[in-house]
């Protein structure tokens, strides 16, 4: 708790990397504080009751995910009067990642205090782009662990990371991704693809936030509706779903990297 107010984090995280920089925020500024997922039944109530809130996702072409934004739009009201610090996990670069929800934000009625960016290991599992070992993908946390934990200690004492909040931001994270990726981010994506190697077990279908995968006759039948998080891809155990590449390079879990 920061003062008076309430506490809540929200997070959306498909491979785990967005819900421990959350969790970790938290065990410091308020270890009462929920932590709950964006796509969880309780998340608009808690937001609702609290008037703090940590908003955490992570950035795909330096934009937030479109459930992310869409959340944001759809419930208009829930944002008026609160504290909202937003905080985004990249892979390499965002640009301004935290300043994409938080001009939606501001056009609701919250007042953004802050905006915290922590790279960490790249989750995009059909894409040999910044793949790195283990041990590097290890020490990559330990650096996020020591700057959320550095932030956290500024924010206790009344001072705010302004990251990707300004012009500069917003211009480098415009120019250096989103403008050029601008089609991958505008829309949910019916490209996620099941090949023959499924055995059916339903996994995927299981983790998926936004039921876009369902059990059909005991195979999982895609929608049009992903949001790209990877969580799918990540847990199938036969490497049987893509969705930007052809096929799975590593399967991304925050867990591998403790």
């Amino acid at each position: 708790m920061i003062g008076e107010r309430k506490m809540v984090g929200i997070f959306f995280s498909g491979t785990g990397n967005t819900r421990h920089c959350t969790e970790k925020l938290l065990s410091v500024l308020d270890p009462n504080a929920a932590c709950i997922a964006l796509e969880d039944d309780r998340a608009e109530q808690a937001m609702m009751d609290d008037d703090f809130i940590i908003y955490a996702y992570p950035t795909q072409y330096s934009n937030a995910p479109i459930f992310v934004r869409d959340y944001i739009k759809k419930h208009p009201t829930l944002w008026n009067g609160k504290k909202i610090l937003c905080l985004n996990t990249m892979g390499l670069f965002s640009g301004d990642g935290t300043g994409c929800t938080a001009r939606l934000f501001k056009k609701f009625g919250a007042e953004v205090v802050g905006g915290l960016q922590i790279r960490m290991p790249d989750s995009v599992c059909d894409s040999k782009a910044l793949k790195k070992s283990i041990s590097e993908n290890h020490r990559t946390v330990m650096e996020a662990d020591r700057k959320i934990q550095q932030a956290a200690e500024q924010i206790k004492a009344g001072t705010y990371p302004q990251e990707g909040l300004g012009c500069v931001s917003h211009l480098k994270g415009l120019f250096g991704q989103r403008l050029w990726f601008y089609g991958k981010t505008t829309k949910y994506s019916d490209q996620l693809k099941i090949n023959d190697d499924c055995i059916g077990c339903g996994l995927c279908a299981l983790n998926c936030p936004l039921k876009n995968i369902q059990m059909t006759d005991g195979k999982p039948v895609a929608g049009d509706h992903c949001t790209m998080c990877y969580r799918c891809i990540s847990h199938c155990p036969k490497q049987a779903i893509t969705l930007l590449g052809k096929r799975v390079v590593e399967q991304c879990v925050y867990e591998k990297y403790q």
